[in-house]
């Protein structure tokens, strides 16, 4: 399995869009006010050197993937409990995953569709993609959805650009202040952040050394994406509408109407989410089987792919409604635990120690 540095760039960007453009702007836009797309580009930058890090560590040891170097450079025991932090973090990010899918085209789409029915299809057509062509079968997906999306947000935004008043984000700053900016940005990063998987993906790179350029490409111009979408929804609601919304996008969106005859336009929207979700699913799934084949020594890892399958699916049955717990989840074990460990703390201690390795070797 190789892949490209175009098809990185792709994974990057079709992953952190579809990822963030529904789930985080009613949430910064409650934080940030009027001035969360300036929440958008700090988080940015952020974003950016998370990549970086993760990318540079991952070139330190080329032909290995983040559960064998994280042995080879914090030895077996200690490398041991960073590779189950990892796991547990993968798999229940699919079954949160699932269940928000399944949920939310319930909510939107589908209101009479079992929900085992919903997370099932999509389990189905992750395992297809997954056992088929494995990380080179879902770069090769994120090209072509990649461009699809940036084609459905090019004709949504000319057709949302009548509904846009300007003074809607002002004042600029003055109302919220620094403090409840980085607060939004904090809740950003914490997903851009998930671009750490990059430790996970160097090693099947057939050029290694296009990871940063390609991810750090990826990530700032799918923040940037980003920023402009909350500008328009911000324009479009105004923040004090905006930050009573679940998903002030598709709203935002709903009033596009041009002479009456061009109306509907959410629906590209929701193609959008769609179609990352597909992405965002199967990076993971692929996370979690061939991780766990590693972790375990299994040499055919495609075994992996029914155990986690069968997991995932009982785990999105069983988890409780996406709706309710989905700040708990954010709250109290995103952002306290993974944001501080997965994203920041351990690809920074891995790339320190693994470079005063390499210095004095």
């Amino acid at each position: 399995m190789k892949i490209s540095g175009v098809q990185i760039f792709w994974i990057m960007f079709t992953f952190v869009s579809g990822n963030m453009l529904i789930t985080t702007m009613g949430t910064a836009i409650r934080d940030a006010k009027q001035d969360a797309w300036i929440s958008y580009l700090i988080a940015i930058i952020f974003g950016v050197l998370i990549v970086f890090v993760a990318t540079k560590v991952s070139l330190l040891y080329p032909n290995q993937t983040l559960i064998e170097y994280s042995k080879t450079i914090l030895g077996k025991w200690i490398g041991n409990i960073v590779v189950i932090t990892y796991l547990f973090q993968w798999y229940s990010v699919i079954g949160y995953n699932l269940r928000q899918f399944a949920d939310f085209t319930i909510t939107l789409l589908l209101p009479t569709t079992p929900l085992w029915a919903l997370i099932l299809t999509m389990l189905l057509l992750v395992i297809y993609v997954t056992a088929g062509g494995g990380i080179e079968g879902i770069g090769r997906c994120s090209e072509v959805f990649g461009i699809i999306l940036v084609f459905s947000g090019v004709i949504t935004f000319i057709l949302v650009v009548p509904n846009l008043d300007f003074s809607k984000i002002l004042p600029l700053y003055s109302d919220s202040g620094l403090r409840p900016i980085l607060k939004g940005t904090l809740y950003l990063d914490s997903y851009l952040g998930e671009s750490v998987m990059m430790m996970m993906f160097v090693s099947f790179m057939a050029q290694p050394k296009q990871g940063p350029s390609r991810a750090i490409w990826g990530v700032a111009l799918s923040g940037l994406a980003l920023c402009a979408s909350s500008m328009v929804v911000l324009m479009t609601l105004g923040p004090e509408v905006a930050e009573k919304l679940k998903y002030p996008v598709i709203d935002a969106i709903g009033f596009i109407s041009v002479m009456g005859f061009i109306q509907n336009v959410d629906l590209l929207v929701l193609l959008i989410w769609i179609l990352s979700s597909f992405i965002i699913n199967s990076l993971y799934f692929f996370m979690a089987s061939y991780g766990t084949a590693q972790w375990l020594k299994i040499k055919e890892w495609r075994k992996t792919i029914w155990f986690v399958a069968a997991f995932s699916f009982v785990y999105a049955l069983l988890f409780p409604n996406v709706t309710i717990t989905e700040v708990e989840y954010i709250n109290k074990y995103w952002i306290p635990f993974v944001f501080p460990v997965n994203i920041i703390g351990i690809p920074l201690l891995l790339w320190i120690v693994a470079s005063i390795r390499k210095k004095k070797q």
